[in-house]
Order: C-alpha cells, then sequence, then structure tokens
C-alpha cells in the first residue's frame, strides 16, 4: 500500500491542482526573503518565536498568520490591512500569469524534497480523493476561517503527498526538468533548509500535470485545520467560486519520502511530581539519566515493545512504558482498529488525560509543540509536565487512513513543512 492509498483512482475523482497568480514578495522591498519567512501557524513557538520573527522584518509573514491584538475580531482585522497595505504598497506583488509552482527544500544532511504549490479543488474525506488522518480542533477551524474570511487569502500552503509512478510522463519528471533552470527566488532559512522556487507556466506541461494528477489520491500530511477550513469556507460560497480551491504543497513521496516526527504536549497546570504520584501501579515508571538526545534514545528503544511516554519539566526526565492491560482494557475504545487503538496518542488522551490525569483537551491545559528541547524548557519554566512522544511510523498513518480512521488530534509531524511567505494566493481578485 502506498502513501495516499491507491496510486490511480478514475480521472474523474482525481486531484484537480490548478494554476493561480501567486502573491510573493518584492525582494527589492524588504530586508531579505529569508527575514519574512516563517514556520506555519502552528509550529511558531509562542510568545518566544513569534517575538522573534516579528522583530525580525516589518513584513515577516507572521503578522498575516499570526496576528496579534486584544480580540480576535480586532487580530483578523489587523491582518486584512496590514495584507492590503503591503499590496498597495508594492510589497507583495501578483506574478503576472497563472501558473504552478516548483518548490523545493534543501537541507545540509542531504535531505532533498520537492514538490507542486497549486491551488486545489475542494473535495470531502467521503470521495476518497484527499484523505485525512488526524482529527481537528473545532476552536482552531473556527479561528483560521475567521483570517482566512477577513484577508480573502490562502496566506500558507497545506503539505499534502501523493504517489507518482515514475513514469516519463508524470508530474515529477517535468518537477525535475525545472528544477534545472534559473528560480525564480533561492533563500536559506535560520533552519538551514535551503529553499528555491520556479513557476510551471507553459500550457504543454500544465496539461501533462494535470492529467497525470487526476489519476492521484492523496494524503494531508499536514494542514488538517486549514483543510477543514477550506471546507467550511466553500460551503459559505456559492458555486463555482475561488473558495472551490485551496492552496496545497503536494509531493510525490515515491520520490521524496518525507520524514515523520511526533508532536509533544505541554500540560501547563500539572506539576512533573503531581503526574508521576497519580500513576500507581498504570505504567512502569523509571528515571533517566544524561541528556535530552540520551533520554529521547532511551523513549526509542521502550517504545520498539510498546507504549512508552518521556515525561520532563523538573530538571530530569522520567520514561513511562508497559500500560496495565486493565487500564487500556477499561479507558480504550474498543471499536476501532488494533491500530487505533495501540496508537501512543491513542494511550496518552485515553488513558492518561481523561482518565488518570482529568485534563481537558482544550488550550488552557495542553499546548502542542513540535520543538522537543521547546517543550522540556516552557514546562521547567511554567512547572508543568512536558509528554515528549515518539513518532508514528508512517506504514500506520496511511493504513488507517486509507480505512478512513483518523488518528487523535496532533499525532504526527509530517516534514519538512514548507515556509509560509514564499507564494500566497489570493481570493475574490
Amino acid at each position: 500500500m502506498n502513501t495516499a492509498g491507491p496510486a490511480d483512482v478514475p480521472a474523474r475523482m482525481g486531484l484537480d491542482l490548478t494554476p493561480f497568480r501567486g502573491l510573493r514578495y518584492d525582494p527589492d522591498r524588504v530586508g531579505s526573503l529569508s527575514a519574512v519567512t516563517s514556520p506555519p501557524y502552528d509550529v511558531v513557538v509562542r510568545p518566544d518565536g513569534l517575538h522573534h520573527l516579528e522583530s525580525s522584518d516589518p513584513h515577516n509573514i507572521v503578522r498575516l498568520i499570526l496576528p496579534q491584538a486584544t480580540t480576535p475580531a480586532a487580530r483578523n482585522k489587523k491582518a486584512a490591512d496590514t495584507l492590503q497595505r503591503w499590496l498597495a504598497e508594492g510589497v507583495l506583488t501578483a506574478d503576472s500569469e497563472p501558473g504552478l509552482y516548483v518548490y523545493e527544500q534543501r537541507a545540509g544532511d542531504g535531505m532533498l524534497q520537492r514538490g507542486l504549490i497549486g491551488a486545489l479543488r475542494l473535495s470531502e474525506p467521503s470521495e476518497g480523493v484527499v484523505l485525512p488522518h488526524e482529527d481537528v480542533m473545532p476552536h482552531i477551524v473556527a479561528d483560521r476561517a475567521d483570517l482566512m474570511r477577513a484577508t480573502s487569502a490562502n496566506l500558507e500552503p497545506l503539505l499534502l503527498t501523493y504517489r507518482g509512478n515514475g513514469s516519463a510522463a508524470d508530474a515529477t519528471t517535468i518537477i525535475e526538468r525545472t528544477a534545472q533552470r534559473p528560480p525564480l527566488l533561492a533563500t536559506t532559512t535560520e533552519d538551514g533548509f535551503n529553499h528555491r522556487l520556479w513557476s510551471v507556466t507553459d500550457p504543454e506541461d500544465l496539461t501533462a500535470i494535470q492529467k497525470d494528477l487526476a489519476r492521484r489520491q492523496a494524503l494531508i500530511a499536514d494542514g488538517h485545520h486549514r483543510w477543514a477550513t477550506y471546507l467550511r469556507l466553500r460551503a459559505e460560497h456559492p458555486s463555482p467560486s475561488s473558495w472551490d480551491f485551496g492552496l496545497v504543497l503536494l509531493v510525490d513521496t515515491a520520490r521524496y519520502p518525507l520524514r515523520v516526527r511526533a508532536i509533544h504536549r505541554l500540560l501547563h497546570h500539572l506539576p512533573v511530581a503531581d503526574a508521576l504520584a497519580t500513576l500507581g501501579d498504570s505504567f512502569r515508571v523509571r528515571p533517566v539519566e544524561g541528556s535530552l538526545s540520551e533520554a529521547l534514545e532511551a523513549l526509542s528503544v521502550a517504545a520498539a515493545e510498546g507504549n512508552a511516554f518521556l515525561l520532563a519539566g523538573d530538571g530530569t526526565f522520567h520514561l513511562i512504558d508497559r500500560p496495565s492491560p486493565d487500564l487500556l482494557a477499561r479507558t480504550v475504545p474498543a471499536d476501532r482498529p488494533e491500530a487505533w487503538r495501540t496508537l501512543d496518542a491513542t494511550v496518552l488522551h485515553s488513558a492518561l488525560l481523561d482518565h488518570i490525569w482529568h485534563i481537558p483537551d482544550v488550550p488552557e491545559h495542553i499546548a502542542y509543540i513540535h520543538d522537543t528541547a521547546a517543550t522540556v524548557s516552557k514546562a521547567e519554566h511554567e512547572g508543568g509536565t512536558a509528554v515528549l512522544m515518539h513518532p508514528v511510523h508512517e506504514e500506520v498513518v496511511r493504513d488507517l487512513a486509507s480505512l478512513g480512521v483518523t488518528m487523535p488530534r496532533k499525532s504526527t509531524s509530517f516534514g519538512p513543512k514548507p515556509a509560509s511567505g514564499l507564494v500566497l494566493r489570493a481570493l475574490e481578485r
């Protein structure tokens, strides 16, 4: 089985990726392209990372994707006003003709990822064209929808994967040929990644790409909340309209495999001592000596045998594993596939958060953080508990998605994620 289900689907139900006139920063109007980019909105570590990005350049994209004001309405208006001002001042300009965009990310360790950025026709999960693998949080969807309504723009692309077949006629062949040309832009961000972008406007190339993708099925690798937002806003606008499409990056993982990392939990109001004291004999608990990397290695070894978590926040590390079978039988829903019931995220939320710690899954109590060291640091600063997770195997993700079974929210972090700020999509213009 491949990353996004069957490689080929009937053309009438496949991916429909269309060209658009991208909005891009004018390099002459900003300090540097790297200074105006940002990680996706949900990866920015707040408040420190947010403040750092805001101070890097007055036009950093974070001012649009994470506007700051006293109320949600004021935040969204601020983003809309900022976007309009940047357009009027020529900070952001629209490309002269519609196109798809080849996007490349390269790291010093040899990692290379290329894909296509375009406007993808939206579809419901039941149609089997774009498959989600995680649940979403309604309040985040509502927040993103309010922002998108206010700005009438897709501010950052989702990350979707599909499986090409390596033929001379597929989209990846055009991507690799295009990447031999001089790019529209090239920049290196603080994380060491080099980013390059090209436009594809040749009618024959566009037709070949669309014909190939029309037989494909995609998996949402990153951006479930934004996809749900796209669907919500499509329902609010009579079709046909520009709201029938959403901005995505499509990556052929047969050619460019993604990395899968964990998303960690920060429990704001639960000290580590209290977290450990309430476990009783429901988990085995062991202290782990050494550095964070050594503790993560111990987590990896334990996770190979079953459910395991690393707790931190009190200056040391605590490995908890081997959950009681009786606890699992009482707390984990039995009406799901075995692969879902044995997920670390399932056990964490069903057994630990809901049953033992009694912590509601709301922002006041739980933060979801991608950066491991930042999660530990914030837990130590707040006096809370960092719950460090082990990554889920990609095979598990795609198997569950193909069955139509969604994983617990924030179960995985696919990457590398596209940088926000390299190309935007305006709606209703």
